[in-house]
C-alpha cells in the first residue's frame, strides 16, 4: 500500500453518497477497478445509504445545521454506533427535503467512518470472513429512458447481494435543482431511496448506491430532481 492509495481508500465514504468532484470520481473509478481491497470495502458500505433512508426525518434547528452526533474520533464499537443511530431516530421535527440530506450526508459520514474502522477490526480478527457477494453474481444492465421534457441518458447497473442489490448509476445531461434521488422500485410498487448527490457542473454523475430489494423483485430504477419530478427511468426485462 502507499500515500496515494490510502488517500483513495478515504475517499470512498464520499464516492459512495456521490459527494466527490468529478476529477476525484475518475481517480477512484480507476482505482477500484485494480484494488480488491478497495472494492470489498466499497461492498461492505454499500448498505449505508438505505439505513439512513430507513431512519425518520432528521431535526434542523432554524437557522443551524445540526453538528455530527457522535465524534469522528470514536472508537467504532457497536455501542457508538447504536448510540448514532438512535440520536438520528430521536431527530424528528418539520425542515426542508435538501436541508434533511445535508443532516443526514454529516451523520452518513460519521457512520462509514465507523463502519469502515469495525471493518478493519473484523478483518484483521476473522480473515476468512465470507464475502456477501453471491456466488458467480450477474450484472443487470437497464438503460435509462428520458422522462418527458428531460434530457437524462446513461445506465443502472444492479449487482445482486445477499442483503439486496448494489446500484451503480452512470448518467449525463442532468437538469434541475440538486440533490438527486436515486429510488429503486420494485413489483409491488414499493420504493426505496438508493443514493443522494448534489448538483454537478457538467451535469454527470457516477454514483454508488443501494437497495433492500433483492434483484428479483426489482422493476426499475428511477432519477429524481429534489422537487421529486422524474428526469429518467430504467426498466428492467
Amino acid at each position: 500500500m502507499n500515500a496515494e492509495h490510502d488517500e483513495l481508500r478515504r475517499l470512498l465514504g464520499g464516492y459512495l453518497l456521490g459527494g466527490l468532484d468529478e476529477t476525484d470520481t475518475d481517480r477512484l473509478d480507476a482505482h477500484l477497478r485494480d484494488c480488491d481491497e478497495c472494492r470489498d470495502e466499497l461492498e461492505r458500505l454499500a448498505p449505508v445509504p438505505e439505513l439512513l433512508q430507513r431512519l425518520p426525518d432528521a431535526q434542523r434547528t432554524a437557522g443551524v445545521v445540526a453538528g455530527p452526533p457522535v465524534s469522528l474520533s470514536a472508537r467504532p464499537s457497536a455501542e457508538n454506533i447504536e448510540g448514532l443511530l438512535r440520536r438520528m431516530r430521536s431527530e424528528r421535527g418539520r425542515e426542508k427535503r435538501a436541508a434533511r440530506v445535508r443532516w443526514l450526508a454529516a451523520a452518513a459520514a460519521v457512520l462509514i467512518a465507523m463502519v469502515v474502522g469495525a471493518g478493519v477490526i473484523r478483518n484483521n480478527r476473522t480473515a476468512n470472513q465470507p464475502s456477501s457477494v453471491l456466488p458467480s453474481a450477474e450484472l443487470v444492465t437497464a438503460r435509462f429512458e428520458p422522462a418527458e421534457g428531460s434530457g437524462l441518458t446513461g445506465q443502472a447497473v444492479l449487482t445482486p447481494k445477499m442483503w439486496g442489490v448494489s446500484v451503480a448509476l452512470d448518467v449525463t445531461k442532468l437538469r434541475g435543482e440538486g440533490p438527486f434521488l436515486c429510488e429503486v422500485h420494485n413489483v409491488e410498487g414499493k420504493v426505496e431511496q438508493a443514493a443522494v448527490w448534489g448538483p454537478t457542473v457538467s451535469g454527470s454523475a457516477k454514483v454508488i448506491g443501494a437497495s433492500s430489494f433483492q434483484l428479483r423483485n426489482v422493476s426499475s430504477v428511477s432519477v429524481a430532481d429534489t422537487d421529486g419530478h422524474v428526469l429518467g427511468t430504467a426498466k428492467l426485462d
